[in-house]
């Protein structure tokens, strides 16, 4: 998100909205203010904040959600299709159009229309992952939460994810059961660092591409998606813990000490 705010922000900042166009209604969380009368008001910049992108306007902001299947198109100039899978079009003075899209069958990619001050969504995000204020909560913190299950929480941490979440615990070699509250000091350590090289080389990849954000996303993952691939590390074959929604991937010789741990569901190990 931080690298397709930095390529929105070199496009629409400074210039106007000339027309908003919803597709899936119910993908608008807000009532007021209504799109039409954010038209003509200028952009001053595009950020983020955790998955959250941030249109900031010279009034107000509008924030975007791409869930898991949200994808975003840049057009030039804008079109006027409507397809099945839009959600909204964004068309701005210069000739640019930012099409948002969702892919498969469960519509999540959302959008807000916020007035100047409110906080929306984002009021129950936590800090970011490589602040100062996280750093202290993962040395320092007795939660015993598993590692991957914190990550995930964006009421703990903003912006981790599924795929990072399982990439870091790869690099610090902690199982994807592990609890935070029982870690040695030094692993700990390991985690931070690794918190922060994931994410850092992550974002590096990110803002190679061009233009919006493409179909197929996670290129750059080492082991995320790569169940029955041989690891990186040490040429194991990568494993999965199977969810109902998703699946979490590791190496049993890297990260579990051999043990191949059983479906999610059991919520236990095999022995």
């Amino acid at each position: 998100m931080q690298a397709l705010a930095e390529r929105l922000d070199d496009l629409i900042a400074g210039k106007s909205i000339t027309g908003i166009q919803p597709i899936q209604f119910s993908a608008l969380k807000t009532f007021a203010p209504s799109p039409k009368t954010i038209e003509g008001r200028s952009v001053t910049g595009v950020g983020r904040r955790g998955k959250f992108l941030a249109i900031a306007l010279d009034e107000g902001r509008v924030l975007m959600h791409l869930s898991q299947g949200g994808r975003i198109d840049v057009e030039k100039p804008p079109k006027a299709t409507r397809p099945k899978n839009g959600v909204v079009r964004f068309s701005f003075d210069n000739s640019v159009g930012v099409f948002v899209k969702e892919f498969g069958t469960e519509r999540k990619a959302g959008w807000w229309i916020l007035d100047e001050g409110e906080a929306g969504p984002l009021e129950k995000l936590g800090p970011e992952a490589t602040s100062d204020h996280f750093a202290s909560f993962i040395l320092e913190s007795p939660d015993r939460r598993r590692v991957h299950t914190l990550l995930r929480d964006q009421r703990t941490v903003a912006g981790v994810g599924r795929g990072y979440s399982d990439d870091i615990l790869h690099r610090a070699r902690l199982s994807p059961y592990s609890a935070l509250g029982a870690l040695t000091n030094e692993e700990r350590q390991t985690l931070l660092a690794a918190i922060h090289e994931v994410l850092d080389e992550g974002l590096q990849a990110e803002r190679k591409r061009k233009g919006g954000l493409p179909t197929k996303l996670g290129d750059h993952w080492i082991v995320h998606g790569r169940y029955g691939q041989p690891c990186p590390q040490c040429d194991e074959e990568l494993q999965r813990v199977s969810y109902e929604s998703h699946e979490v991937a590791y190496c049993p010789a890297c990260q579990t000490g051999g043990k191949i741990l059983a479906d999610r569901r059991m919520s236990r190990l095999l022995r």
